[in-house]
C-alpha cells in the first residue's frame, strides 16, 4: 500500500461471508483512524461503507495489533471476520502458514487451513456474568429477557437466541431492542439460531454498533459456545448465516473459526 502521500490515507476493503472491513495498515505511517474518521468512512452514500474499520499497527509481542471500529464510531476488542481477512492478506504477504496476532482481546493464533480457507483461534469463551460483562450476577445459560437467551463473553458481549426458525425472527426490531437491554451495560451483539441438523445451525446476527450484517465470526463463536453448553449441539459446528458458512470448533485451547475471506480493492481516503 502507497504511504507517500500524506493528503491521502490508504485501505484495503476486505469481507468475509459479506461481513465487510476497511483495513487501514499504520505499520508505516503516523496513526491516524480516529472515532470521526471512522464514522466518516463508514457512510456507505458519502464514505466507504463497512461493518468494522481495522487499524494494523506494529507491535514487539506479535506479528501485528489489530484495533477495531464499528461504524458507529465506538471501539470494538474482538472481530473475528476481519482477524481471518487480515491474517490471510499477511500470510500472503509474507508466505507464512501461521501467524500471531495482538488485540484487546488478547493473543490470538491463525493458521492456514487449506483450500483457501483460514483459521484463527478466538480464544477461551467468557462464561461468568461480571466477564461478559452483565449488570449483575445471573445464570448466564438463561437469562431473565423473554426467550431466556444465553449469555457469552468473547471478548465483546454476545446475546444468544435458539428459536425454531431463525428466518421468521424480525431481526432489527428485535436486535436493536436487545442491544440496549439493562442487563449489558457495554450493550451486546444479538443472535438469532436455529437447528438444522446434527451440529448444523442457522444464524442471522445484529451486531452491536452497526445493525443487521450479513456475518459476525465473534458471534458464530458466541452461538457455537450457547449451543454446547445447552447440549444442542456438540462442540464442533457448521453455522449458516446470510452470507455463506463458517465452522467452529471449541477446543481445549480456544474457539476456532474457518471460513474463507476475500480482498475486494484498494482505495485511497483523501484526508
Amino acid at each position: 500500500m502507497n504511504t507517500q502521500n500524506q493528503a491521502y490515507l490508504p485501505f484495503m476493503k476486505m469481507h468475509g461471508l459479506g461481513n465487510d472491513f476497511v483495513v487501514v495498515d499504520e505499520r508505516g505511517i503516523t496513526p491516524r483512524v480516529d472515532a470521526a474518521l471512522a464514522i466518516a468512512i463508514a457512510d456507505r452514500h458519502r464514505g466507504v461503507g463497512f461493518d468494522q474499520l481495522t487499524v494494523l499497527s506494529k507491535t514487539p509481542d506479535a506479528d501485528v495489533h489489530l484495533t477495531f471500529w464499528n461504524s458507529d464510531g465506538s471501539l470494538s476488542a474482538a472481530c473475528g471476520n476481519a482477524t481471518r481477512c487480515i491474517a490471510r492478506f499477511l500470510m500472503d504477504e509474507t508466505g507464512r502458514d501461521t501467524l500471531t496476532i495482538t488485540t484487546d482481546r488478547g493473543t490470538l493464533y491463525a493458521r492456514d487451513a487449506g483450500d483457501g480457507l483460514t483459521s484463527v483461534n478466538m480464544g477461551q469463551p467468557q462464561l461468568r456474568w461480571d466477564e461478559i460483562p452483565l449488570s449483575h450476577e445471573m445464570d448466564t445459560l438463561a437469562l431473565p429477557i423473554d426467550g431466556a437467551p444465553v449469555a457469552t463473553g468473547m471478548g465483546n458481549p454476545h446475546c444468544t437466541f435458539f428459536v425454531e426458525d431463525a428466518e421468521a425472527v424480525d431481526l432489527a426490531a428485535r436486535g436493536a431492542q436487545t442491544e440496549h437491554h439493562p442487563l449489558y451495560p457495554q450493550r451486546t451483539n444479538v443472535q438469532f439460531a436455529s437447528v438444522v441438523g446434527p451440529d448444523h445451525l442457522r444464524m442471522r446476527v445484529w451486531e452491536r454498533g452497526v445493525g443487521v450484517t450479513l456475518a459476525s465470526g465473534s458471534s458464530s463463536c458466541a452461538t457455537a459456545v450457547a449451543a454446547a453448553r445447552r447440549g444442542i449441539t456438540g462442540r464442533k459446528v457448521q453455522i449458516d448465516l446470510d452470507g455463506g458458512t463458517l465452522h467452529i470448533d471449541w477446543r481445549d485451547d480456544g474457539v476456532w473459526m474457518t471460513g474463507p475471506t476475500a480482498h475486494v480493492f484498494d482505495g485511497q481516503w483523501r484526508l
